[in-house]
């Protein structure tokens, strides 16, 4: 390498390069760039050409400094900051020199091979440009200007402008200032993390069972309201508009900070654009919600849908586990290390017209613990492309249905057992022009005894109109696969743990996916809707129930 480095190349010159997919080329690529000059090399590509750049966009570029034998990769952002990783040449893969040869813009090139993660990689590179260089410089050195490279034989960075100067150049291209050093690994985050628009809704709070009842009136922006014991939690936040192409996830962080048992989890919205809202049963009591009542004449405060009122959207049910952090020194088993806390992630995008503007944001947890659990949760937004541009999407149709998960569980809200001797039933308005209709349906059963509901399958059924579109039994069998999330769940005679038992649609540490139940022959106009779950016997004092939750979701023409 130390006689390649010492080769004369004394010229100055700027190569474009181009990108081809199986031979065609890729038009959604910007150009390469390599401008050379005075042992010294900037690599960048052509900004995308939108008419507004996404906010957190970096600017990048590598230089190479031949004489230090150094990358440096900086990336500069709209807000001012700047930063850069260096990696010494001695780092990079080692580059294999064949005996191959090719012709590429009139200059005869060798052949280079490495492999990186799988990836065969191909370097052409000649030495008779008097100037070096490449598009790729992190794939490995070679003593000249490279000319092409190729990924598994068909996807290829090739050169397809060469400018060399005669005259010397008097200054290299290296930069002046670097902005703040990091790891590639760190600069890597760093860019990812400009790019997603992040809102921070809860940061670390308690839910839990013995805070005071809150007064409230109307709720104001970034306030925290504590509701049924602590058990629930709600927040006024703002959430940013995006174009149609971000997509949107929610990210909820937990742990025990108290409470050693696996509890349901719920994170919702409250929709505030009719007569009624779910706040309004926070603010004045349960009892002011419309009531839906079962075959047994027992009453179910705000979960179905009515002419003015429209029951909460479950953006992620989740679970909690059996004490994860707070428990992880009670118990040393062989081979295990507990996990310090839980993520649910979920990709909610399709709720996107719930997530925008002044938005009510709840979280709860069912739980009768003075320390409860810690949660914090971020709604996230993604870029599908470069540009901020509004797309010109179709108009999105949301009609949320039920939800009988009862987020009010310690303020008096009823457990979802209207199963029992009775199908949960409502009706429902189609406006004309939605199409494309499908039904977001989230369903898991409990009863946490050998008889209950939570451990025995059970199936749910769907009918519009009596007519029945779905069939599902929940059942999740990999509840094992999280077993060093759950540090005191019960261990068994026979080597099996509370938290590996299957389960009615979830697992102690997991979210559950939503079903999804295409209605495309559901017409504008007035229909009934009946969900079907034949509810287990009560045991004594215990008893089952069903959490299910359901939303319209489609299109206008």
């Amino acid at each position: 390498m130390s006689s390649a480095l010492a080769q004369d190349y004394s010229k100055q010159g700027t190569v474009s390069y181009k990108v081809l997919y199986n031979g065609k080329e890729r038009g959604d690529m910007p150009l390469l760039h390599v401008m050379y000059a005075k042992q010294s090399a900037k690599v960048w590509r052509d900004q995308p050409v939108v008419e507004q750049l996404i906010p957190g966009y970096a600017q990048e570029a590598t230089y190479v400094d031949y004489i230090n034998k150094e990358l440096i990769q900086m990336a500069s952002f709209d807000d001012g900051d700047v930063y850069n990783s260096s990696t010494d040449f001695d780092g990079l893969p080692t580059l294999e020199l064949t005996d191959k040869t090719r012709e590429i813009e009139g200059y005869i090139c060798r052949q280079a091979k490495t492999v990186i993660n799988s990836n065969h990689i191909e370097v052409w590179y000649t030495t008779e440009a008097g100037i070096q260089g490449s598009p790729q410089p992190h794939v490995g050195y070679v003593p000249g200007l490279v000319l092409s490279i190729v990924r598994n034989g068909n996807y290829e960075t090739l050169a397809t402008k060469i400018d060399i100067k005669r005259k010397k150049a008097k200054e290299s291209v290296l930069p002046a200032s670097i902005g703040q050093t990091v790891t590639k690994n760190e600069l890597g985050d760093i860019k990812r993390e400009k790019m997603i628009i992040t809102t921070r809704v809860f940061d670390d709070e308690q839910i839990c069972w013995g805070k005071d009842k809150m007064e409230v009136t109307e709720p104001v922006l970034d306030s925290v309201y504590h509701f049924a014991g602590g058990t629930l939690i709600v927040k006024k936040v703002k959430l940013p508009e995006t174009p149609d192409h971000y997509s949107v996830f929610a990210e909820i962080e937990q742990y025990s900070n108290g409470d050693a048992y696996d509890r349901t989890g719920s994170v919702f919205v409250i929709p505030t654009n009719r007569e009624q809202s779910f706040w309004d049963g926070l603010r004045d009591g349960m009892g002011t919600l419309p009531v839906y009542y079962d075959a047994d004449s027992l009453d179910y405060q705000g979960v179905v849908v009515t002419d003015n009122y429209e029951p909460v959207v479950e953006l992620v049910r989740f679970f909690t586990t059996f004490g994860v952090r707070h428990f992880n020194d009670r118990v040393k088993i062989k081979d295990i290390e507990w996990e310090d806390h839980s993520i649910y992630k979920q990709d909610i995008t399709e709720l996107k017209s719930y997530l925008e503007g002044e938005v009510l944001i709840g979280a709860f947890i069912g739980n009768y613990d003075r320390g409860g659990h810690k949660l914090s949760l971020d709604i996230k937004a993604y870029p599908g492309s470069f540009d901020w541009k509004e797309d010109a999407g179709k108009k999105q149709y949301m009609q949320p249905l039920f939800n009988t998960c009862n987020v009010m569980e310690m303020g008096g809200q009823r457990y979802g057992t209207m199963f029992k001797n009775d199908s949960l039933t409502l009706e429902f308005t189609v406006p004309e022009g939605a199409r494309n209709i499908k039904l977001r349906y989230i369903t898991t059963g409990h009863g946490g005894w050998g008889g209950g509901d939570e451990f025995n399958p059970k199936q749910n059924e769907i009918f519009i109109d009596g007519e029945r579109v779905f069939v599902y039994t929940p059942w999740r069998t990999d509840c094992a696969a999280y077993r060093k999330h759950n540090p005191v769940s019960g261990n068994f005679w026979n080597g099996i743990s509370s938290s590996d038992l299957s389960r009615s649609g979830w697992c102690p540490g997991t979210a559950t996916n939503p079903e999804y139940v295409e209605l495309p022959d559901l017409k504008p106009g007035r229909h009934q809707l009946k969900v079907a779950i034949p509810l287990g016997e009560r045991a004594g004092t215990s008893f089952s129930a069903w959490n299910i939750s359901g939303i319209l979701i489609g299109e206008f023409e």
